[in-house]
Order: C-alpha cells, then structure tokens, then sequence
C-alpha cells in the first residue's frame, strides 16, 4: 500500500511593495512621493560614495583621510592648475571654509598639497607625491569601481542623464535652502 503525501498549498508569490522606500515615512509628500524615495537614495549613495572613496585612496597609500580631504586632492589636482580656497569652496558647494581649509593644511601636512602666495591670494596646488597618490586612485578606480560597473552605451547614457538631474535637483535644493534661511 503506497503512502499519499499531503500537498500543502503552495504560499501566494511575494509581491513588490508599492509603498515608497524612504527613510522618513512622516516628510512623504502626496504631491511627490518620488522625492522622498530620491532622499533616501541620495542618503545610501552618498555614504556608500563616501566610504567608497576613503577606502579607495587608502588602497593607494593615503591612509586616514575623511571622504572630503580625497575629494579637496582631487580638486586641487583637477587640470593642472592652481586653486583659490573660494573657488574650492564654489566648486565643491561647500559653504563652510573652515572645513575645505582644514583639509588643505591636512594634506599640505602630508607634502600632497602645497599653498602658494600670489598677491594677495594663497592659492593651492597638488605636489607630484599628491600627483602620484591621485593616479594610484584613477588606477584602482579603474580596477575595482569600473570594471565592476561593465557598462555599455545604454548605461552610460542612463549614469549622464543621473548626472545632470542630481545638478538640476541640487539647483533646487539650494535655492529652497535661501528661501527656508529667509523665513
């Protein structure tokens, strides 16, 4: 006599969320729940960013600098040409100075970095030694950041079009940051 196994019914499939995945379910908006998700994104992506860069110039000899102090070296090293802290500054979007300026002499302390007097202006340079730094990083990029991303034409379109949203959002940002500042 054979046994019959009982069939259990099977679970309904998992569906999808329809719900927004935010970070703070109380700011979702009826009229752009889209926004809060953009938030949210913006969050992870900018940590994940962060982390991702200390590591990389970690990796390229320049141990302990915070995700700004890589970003200041790249700047300073952009082009070959000398920087004036403002202008670091209006590049960067950093409005805070001290912060950029504390980065400099981080770096300056590190021989990286190198400061100039012109007239009145001090203007910042990177050294060969910072040169040498960046361009381990660009290879490692290339190695561990690139090639992991494999992207073909369509990608890449898709990573511009990213791009000039997040400078058409950060236009906005900005000015409802003026507008709240005036209130």
């Amino acid at each position: 006599m054979t046994k019959k196994l009982a069939v259990k019914p099977s679970a309904p499939p998992l569906q999808a969320a329809k719900a927004p995945i935010v970070s703070s379910a109380h700011l979702v908006s009826p009229r752009s729940a889209e926004m809060s998700e953009f938030e949210f994104g913006l969050i992870v992506a900018g940590n994940a960013f962060e982390r991702w860069v200390a590591h990389c110039m970690s990796a390229a000899g320049l141990k302990d600098l915070m995700p700004l102090d890589v970003l200041v070296l790249h700047h300073v090293t952009h082009r070959a040409r000398d920087k004036r802290l403002a202008d670091i500054c209006f590049i960067m979007n950093v409005e805070d100075t001290h912060l950029i300026n504390y980065s400099l002499k981080k770096l300056q302390n590190l021989g990286v970095v190198v400061s100039r007097k012109s007239g009145k202006d001090v203007t910042y340079a990177a050294t060969e030694l910072g040169r040498q730094y960046v361009e381990r990083y660009r290879a490692i990029r290339e190695s561990c950041l690139i090639n992991a991303l494999n992207a073909d034409d369509a990608l890449n379109r898709d990573i511009g079009e990213l791009a000039r949203l997040l400078r058409l959002l950060s236009g906005i940002y900005d000015q409802a940051a003026r507008s709240a500042a005036s209130l």
